[in-house]
């Protein structure tokens, strides 16, 4: 039996638990981990040669971590060193713990073999045999997620995967981020990429699975029955919002109608705020899309599974 440091006995005697730790006991809780490794593992190095590797299950531990606090690869290392229950979470001890470089290999270990987008529906498989993932009808929604605009770099210019474009009277430079959304429960179930100027109708049909019975919309997406992609689904009934514009015209019946629909689609929002505020990924952090698409959508699955934590424990 391995002997335990002084910070692992004054954690085991402390008197409260911080927020934090409470954080990574749900997610700890809620995360299927044996069905997330079993996708990775594949791919993992066996240390045939070398060093041998971290375990799998620590450093996709340390990943999702990362992932949950918004640090970049140096400050996770230092939160290792510095923070017992982080230690705890990963199943790592202070005398050995994995630097910085490290963890960057492990993320790009993710990246190149395009994991971030499996571990999602790993995940939402994992929700549907639950009973969760409902598909009669969909709603569909773009957000921005903004980039740096300056030219101060090493390359001395913007992102080119990146633009402006312009949300009311503000210019926003970056990404948008598109998702489907069943219309009860608000689970992500769909999810694409764009700049920022493409307009939110465009990835639209990526974002529908094909059974879906209805489909919601703000008026972004109006006219989207009209498309060439969507022509043949005279299966589906389309609540796309009106214009701001003609609902101040329309009756106190047609309005109480719109406020309807405006009540369902507020579902797409919850995964929104999870992923900007909880999260903290209102600004990207990577240079171009590949890189920002994969952590999205592994944040995407990690609001999943929060906002269905209620129903998975009755």
């Amino acid at each position: 039996m391995d002997q335990i440091t002084f910070s692992e006995a004054e954690y085991q005697n402390k008197k409260r638990k911080t927020r934090r730790e409470l954080f990574l006991e749900r997610m700890d809780k809620l995360i299927p981990w044996t069905q997330l490794e079993k996708k990775i593992a594949r791919y993992y190095p066996k240390g045939e040669s070398g060093r041998p590797p971290y375990p799998l299950s620590a450093m996709l531990r340390v990943h999702c971590m990362q992932l949950f606090y918004n640090l970049s690869d140096p400050a996770m290392e230092d939160a290792l060193y510095e923070i017992e229950s982080m230690r705890q979470f990963a199943g790592l001890k202070l005398d050995r713990l994995p630097d910085e470089t490290t963890i960057l290999k492990f993320r790009h270990f993710l990246e190149h073999h395009g994991l971030g987008k499996v571990l999602f529906q790993e995940v939402n498989n994992h929700l549907e045999k639950n009973g969760l993932m409902l598909r009669e009808g969909s709603i569909v929604d773009a957000t921005i997620i903004s980039a740096p605009s300056s030219t101060k770099n090493k390359k001395g210019e913007r992102d080119p995967e990146m633009h402006q474009t312009k949300k009311g009277s503000s210019w926003h430079f970056g990404m948008k981020m598109h998702i489907g959304v069943d219309d009860k429960l608000g689970l992500i179930h769909s999810i694409e990429t764009t700049a920022a100027n493409v307009h939110d109708i465009v990835p639209a049909d990526k974002l529908l699975h094909g059974e879906e019975q209805r489909v919601f919309g703000d008026a972004g997406y109006l006219g989207i029955q009209k498309r060439d992609e969507h022509k043949h689904r005279n299966d589906i009934s389309w609540y796309i919002a009106k214009r701001p514009s003609i609902r101040k015209k329309l009756d106190a019946r047609r309005q109480k109608v719109e406020n309807i629909k405006a009540s369902i689609r507020a579902k797409v929002e919850h995964p929104f705020r999870y992923i900007k505020q909880v999260f903290g990924y209102g600004k990207a952090r990577y240079r171009g899309l590949a890189k920002n698409t994969q952590r999205l959508h592994l944040l995407a699955a990690f609001s999943n599974l929060l906002i269905s934590e209620k129903y998975l424990w009755e």
